[in-house]
């Protein structure tokens, strides 16, 4: 299995306020998924080759862009391929879309371990749901992939049932989220 090739994806981790109280939006994968199986994960996938004919151009601050081309290999995709992989995978999973130009926040980079069934290269992005088109209390537009798709606040989702990785970004999130930006990250 440690062979297996790394794919690159991205992951929108969608937030809003909500009477005073800051929210995710996660949703449950399926109990019979191969990668992560039941667990409560941030929209997201691999990255198609259609996301580079298409690339979502505009979503990055400078720093964010830079942080993103860092360490990278020579194949790896470009920053606005990524945002498009991002919005792709947010329209997909919750029926959700971000408008042009809307800012994505580079927040954290985790390449899958060795061992496991699928192995990504997975970059997560911050973005604020205001704004956002869509139904953002049903999700009626959403596909099957991910269900019990609802917006929690931060501290009740560390109660859910989060891979290792998720429950690491979510602690970012949280210091980004309150003011507390961490060192390097953009």
């Amino acid at each position: 299995m440690s062979d297996l090739p790394i794919r690159d994806a991205a992951t929108v981790i969608l937030w809003r306020n909500n009477s005073g109280e800051r929210q995710i939006l996660m949703g449950q994968r399926g109990a019979g998924a191969v990668f992560m199986p039941s667990k409560y994960v941030f929209p997201g996938g691999a990255v198609d080759p259609q996301d580079a004919q298409n690339p979502a151009r505009g979503h990055f601050s400078t720093d964010c862009h830079h942080a993103l081309t860092l360490h990278c290999k020579a194949d790896a995709p470009q920053p606005d391929t990524l945002a498009a992989t991002a919005q792709r995978e947010l329209a997909e999973e919750t029926g959700l879309g971000l408008p042009p130009l809307h800012p994505l926040r580079f927040v954290f980079r985790a390449i899958t371990p060795p061992g496991r069934p699928r192995r990504f290269d997975a970059r997560f992005f911050l973005a604020q749901a205001a704004g956002a088109t869509g139904d953002s209390e049903t999700f009626a537009q959403a596909s099957d992939e991910l269900s019990h798709l609802h917006w929690i606040g931060l501290d009740a989702a560390r109660a859910l049932d989060l891979p290792f990785i998720t429950e690491v970004v979510l602690a970012e999130v949280t210091a980004i989220l309150s003011g507390q930006d961490q060192p390097g990250v953009p």
